[in-house]
């Protein structure tokens, strides 16, 4: 038997890389020509009804922008009440037809199933569903109990798991979609983030395997965003050791310094024009598509410029670390880390 498992090690490996150089061009090509028939007939949501999770800051907030500015019906849901209140009263003035606001705690299945009931208690129907709520981690594995950063998992990935479960036959019965927004850590493997990119890895596997099982009922369109303008990149709003929320600019700037960043509003674009097309998979900014080819083909080199650009060795001070301080030398910061992008004014009639 082990001589027939060699010949299956090498004859099977040969066998898909020739298969994959003879079929790719024409796969690509395919995919392209569909990107472009999607545009042309993409999705109306005016008048539609759509749930935002996470919706007080970053992405989340700008989802609610843009889609108010397609006209759909919003059910903004997050823990922050005052935030969701001025969200909703932009959202109104953006073009919204109608805007309520459910304060919940993802990460309890009580406040999912209670926030979806309540939407559909209030519009009738339910038509995208877009789990955006997420909190980040930034700690090296052995600085942390385990017990501390049960909150990254319990929000990030049972949050959308509990919201999904509770929407699915409500979304199957309109035939709408699911926004699944998790990241590029879902496979890059970013140091002092490990529970992060795990929770984020275990939303991606969930959202593929789920669109397996329903097929053409629900469209899933799965989003893995760069580095985004939020208050986790610009303000090192982060979960702390001890497993709770705090603001950190010394860890953010350690940790986020190093790459660019993109403006929440030109993400949330792209997250509503790809769910409307109808597309399974979104990374943005599109340049980090590349790094995953990175990942696949040559882990190693990734990992070790990751570590001498985001690490330090021992004794040495994190904020001595090589990536910062060319950063930090050069001005740089100014160019990878852009300006705030200010929500939208209210203006008298």
């Amino acid at each position: 038997m082990e001589p027939f498992g060699r010949f299956l090690d090498l004859a099977v490996g040969a066998a898909v890389i020739i298969a994959l150089l003879m079929f790719l061009p024409n796969y690509r090509s395919y995919c392209y020509y569909m990107s472009w028939i999607k545009s042309m007939f993409k999705e109306n949501v005016a008048g539609k009804v759509v749930i935002i999770t996470g919706a007080s800051s970053g992405i989340g907030e700008h989802l609610a922008y843009e889609y108010a500015r397609r006209g759909a019906c919003l059910a903004l849901v997050a823990r922050r009440e005052d935030r969701l209140r001025e969200i909703r009263d932009r959202a109104l003035w953006l073009g919204s037809r109608e805007v309520i606001y459910i304060q919940a705690d993802v990460s309890k299945p009580q406040g999912c199933r209670r926030f979806i009931n309540e939407t559909l208690n209030h519009f009738g129907k339910l038509d995208h569903l877009v789990n955006n709520a997420g909190i980040g981690s930034v700690c090296m594995f052995e600085e942390t109990g385990t017990e501390n950063s049960e909150p990254v998992m319990d929000t990030n990935f049972w949050g959308s798991v509990y919201s999904t479960y509770y929407a699915l036959p409500h979304l199957s019965h309109t035939r709408g979609k699911i926004v699944g927004i998790t990241s590029c850590a879902a496979w890059l493997p970013v140091p002092r983030m490990s529970f992060y990119n795990a929770s984020k890895a275990a939303i991606l596997r969930f959202y593929e395997t789920l669109r397996t099982e329903v097929g053409s009922s629900v469209g899933i369109t799965i989003v893995t965003p760069g580095l985004t303008q939020s208050e986790m990149t610009q303000q090192g709003r982060l979960l702390s050791e001890s497993g709770t929320l705090e603001y950190n600019q010394e860890k953010r700037d350690i940790e986020f310094s190093v790459a660019p960043m993109a403006s929440a509003e030109r993400v949330a674009k792209k997250i509503v024009d790809s769910a409307c097309k109808g597309e399974k998979y979104l990374t943005e900014p599109g340049w980090m598509k590349a790094l995953y080819y990175w990942v696949v083909f040559c882990p190693e080199i990734l990992e070790w410029f990751n570590y001498w650009t985001l690490l330090t060795g021992s004794g040495v001070p994190e904020r001595e670390a090589l990536g910062r301080k060319a950063v930090d030398m050069t001005g740089l910061h100014k160019v990878l880390q852009p300006s705030g992008i200010r929500a939208p004014e209210l203006k008298d009639e």
